[in-house]
């Protein structure tokens, strides 16, 4: 599954103009291409060159210190090496590819929608990054759904216990990533708490 988003993912990535490589993602700061180089800028490094990533990065900027590394490549290099890591290996590979998973999977999402390029996640796909995101630390979603029961609408998922929140599966999953641009899309008594912790 995850290698097949970011063969979608490069798919996209080789239509896009150089005006759109250049286009702010989701992710504060980065650029569409900075979200690319991100999500495999890992899979070549072996056990030293995390050790290193993650001494100069300090541990909390590693990923910043990945995506300078790839700073340099034009876009048609960068497109290139993304093809060439469409399978995840090292870092990404670990828990038997959850990481790839459900870190590709957000980033699809945060470089599609600022794009204007949306996309039905296959709904297997969706389940099991929705499964994955609630207790994932890096994503940091548990304090903003804490109390709160979330209901897809267009999926067979639930979380949680208390005010509910509905929507589609996509946006209550970047919701929980802490975009909070999808909560316009959500409903239900417990949305204006999302939207507050989101705010």
């Amino acid at each position: 599954m995850a290698r097949a988003e970011r063969e979608e993912l490069a798919g996209l990535l080789a239509t896009l103009s150089e005006e759109q490589w250049n286009a702010p993602s989701l992710c504060t700061g980065w650029r569409v291409r900075d979200v690319a180089a991100h999500m495999v800028s890992y899979d070549h490094l072996g056990t030293v060159g995390l050790l290193r990533r993650f001494a100069k990065g300090r541990w909390v900027r590693a990923n910043e210190v990945g995506v300078a590394e790839f700073a340099d490549l034009d876009t048609g290099e960068l497109l290139a090496f993304f093809r060439e890591h469409v399978q995840p290996r090292g870092l990404t590979a670990a828990f038997g590819g959850m990481i790839a998973m459900v870190d590709g999977t957000v980033h699809h999402q945060d470089i599609r929608r600022p794009l204007g390029m949306p996309r039905t996640i296959p709904p297997e796909h969706l389940a099991y990054v929705l499964d994955q995101t609630p207790g994932n630390p890096r994503l940091g979603a548990k304090p903003r759904i804490s109390g709160l029961r979330l209901r897809a609408i267009d999926i067979d998922w639930t979380h949680g216990a208390g005010p509910e929140v509905t929507g589609p599966g996509e946006a209550l999953l970047m919701a929980m990533a802490g975009r909070a641009g999808a909560i316009g899309e959500l409903d239900g008594p417990g949305q204006p708490t999302l939207a507050a912790r989101l705010n």
